[in-house]
């Protein structure tokens, strides 16, 4: 199969989310027009006559699976049917449907949480299916790795191109300030930003601070999708496990440390207080991110300044975001 490029027709699915907008902005920066875009109301992706019509009508030549459920340790511990059948649901619709109607490649992102708790450090690729899962998101990561073994199988069974990227925590401009639903960085701007608007004399964060985490920014995980979509595909065989590749910054930091840093940025000055009786989740999550830095492709945001523009953002959109949780 030959590599993507900006004149062929692509279906990104989840395009509204997170990484989706993301990508669909570095796509049309560089030149990609022709874009099958559905948003939930349009298309329910876990209804598979309804992604079925969508290929027979539009005939994407390429697919990039960023459409998920997805949630902090909070949404994950408490709605754990939701994320496995929802993820399930959407990965196997989208997969088979690309499939059979001749898409040229389809890239799935997944999630570092597919790896052990316990994995060695750095998670290589390797390390899928190897130990004992975090069981406060464990439904979640078994429907990604069910993605990832769905892509492996119909490329060993079909040779169809079909490639996983496991990002790590991503982070920027849209991304979900829920208390109730939200990732650690999305939590802490929005609680050091209240807590300095309210005059808060402290801040509470899960955890005991302890738990080391690496955040890629989406505009580096946009540009990392782009290169793996247009990539020869003896540079896949190459460089991949098994199809499998993951997307990261190669350093971490600790929970504890990024409160703080996030807490600077905002222009808090109070005490952070960290419940120690509260989940920490998986002690270590560091990517091994060699095979895709081999084939050229490099993280270029640095943190700070990846946590100030979302920060900015995040002010700039504060109103509408507090207006939807009403």
């Amino acid at each position: 199969m030959g590599m993507i490029n900006n004149q062929n027709r692509v279906h990104i699915a989840g395009h509204t989310g997170l990484v989706g907008s993301s990508i669909t902005r570095e796509l049309r920066s560089a030149g990609y027009e022709d874009l099958v875009l559905r948003d939930i109301a349009e298309l329910d992706l876990t209804d598979p006559h309804a992604v079925e019509e969508l290929y027979a009508g539009t005939k994407p030549e390429a697919t990039i699976v960023a459409a998920a459920k997805v949630g902090g340790i909070l949404a994950n511990s408490t709605y754990p049917a939701d994320f496995i059948r929802i993820n399930l649901q959407i990965e196997t619709n989208l997969i088979d449907t690309a499939f059979r109607h001749g898409v040229k490649r389809l890239v799935f992102l997944g999630s570092s949480c597919i790896y052990p708790k316990h994995a060695p450090q750095p998670m290589k690729e390797e390390h899928m299916l190897t130990g004992e899962l975090e069981p406060t998101n464990d439904a979640y990561a078994i429907a990604k790795i069910a993605g990832v073994m769905m892509c492996r199988a119909y490329h060993r069974q079909h040779g169809f191109d079909a490639v996983s990227l496991m990002p790590t925590n991503l982070y920027g401009p849209g991304d979900n300030f829920n208390l109730e639903t939200s990732h650690v960085m999305p939590a802490l701007i929005r609680k050091f930003h209240e807590a300095v608007r309210d005059g808060k004399p402290a801040v509470e964060v899960w955890g005991t601070g302890k738990p080391k985490r690496e955040f890629l920014h989406t505009e580096d995980v946009a540009r990392a999708i782009r290169f793996v979509l247009e990539a020869p595909e003896e540079e896949i065989e190459r460089a991949a496990f098994e199809r499998l590749l993951n997307v990261g910054v190669g350093e971490d930091v600790s929970t504890g440390e990024l409160a703080k840093m996030i807490a600077e940025i905002v222009g808090y000055e109070g005490e952070i207080t960290f419940l120690s009786d509260k989940p920490d989740g998986t002690p270590r999550k560091l990517m091994e991110v060699s095979r895709l830095q081999s084939m050229g492709w490099k993280a270029e945001v640095e943190l700070r300044d990846g946590i100030q523009r979302t920060y900015e953002w995040y002010r700039e959109h504060e109103e509408e975001i507090l207006a939807r949780e009403k």
